[in-house]
């Protein structure tokens, strides 16, 4: 497997030097200021990563306080105990893309979120508990617990609420097979093991953060 230094002397050679691309590279949120973010915000970072999931990205973002104002601003004690009917006046509600099976993901996973709260005090909690060298074991959770919180939707949910850890891009999996990680997008419990190893090699390497790992990973394999 290539050194990290050996990824990151890529992604400089390829964008304009070191100093080009330390000045890409993301920080992640601290546990404590993860920890203080509430629950209707974690709601709401989940609810907007699954709506933008095969949209336009730019189109929820514009709708985006018309959600707010349609789901109660994301109180999850309120949306857990939506009935059908409620499902039923959202799939009406012009403020929001009325997609049905996104709305009832997001009464299910104000449920998780209520979940989370019971059992770790708040979800905020549990996500600052979180370790980056078991990224994949979040990610995993986020799976199985959540609805429609896999894959690059759960990636970019925890990369915007500032969660350490990566967003599995095709340029991230190109470099991630140019080192000899994976040979293609991982999507088994194997490639993942495999991946979160190269990571915690890199993260140990360089002392920094998955997430600004992986940005170097795509900055190392980006089209000229």
């Amino acid at each position: 497997m290539e050194k990290f230094e050996t990824i990151f002397g890529r992604a400089a050679k390829r964008h304009g030097g070191a100093k080009a691309v330390e000045a890409e590279l993301p920080k992640p949120k601290g546990a404590a200021a993860i920890r203080k973010v509430g629950d209707d915000r974690w709601l709401s970072a989940m609810t907007k990563s699954v709506f933008q999931a095969g949209f336009v990205w730019k189109v929820i973002e514009n709708k985006w306080p018309g959600f707010e104002e349609a789901f109660d601003h994301f109180d999850p004690h309120r949306i857990a105990f939506y009935a059908d009917e409620d499902i039923e006046r959202l799939a009406g509600d012009a403020r929001i893309v009325r997609n049905g099976a996104k709305i009832v993901a997001t009464r299910n996973n104000a449920r998780f979120v209520c979940d989370l709260a019971n059992e770790h005090g708040s979800a905020g909690a549990f996500f600052a508990a979180s370790k980056p060298e078991d990224f994949a074991g979040l990610l995993d959770t986020l799976k199985k617990r959540g609805d429609r919180l896999s894959g690059a939707s759960a990636q970019f949910f925890l990369r915007q609420m500032g969660v350490d850890g990566w967003v599995m891009s095709p340029s991230v999996v190109a470099a991630l097979a140019k080192a000899g990680v994976i040979d293609k997008a991982p999507t088994s419990a194997k490639a993942m093991r495999a991946v979160q190893e190269a990571f915690n090699v890199w993260r140990k390497e360089s002392g920094r953060p998955l997430m600004a790992i992986s940005r170097v990973l795509a900055m190392s394999a980006d089209p000229d």
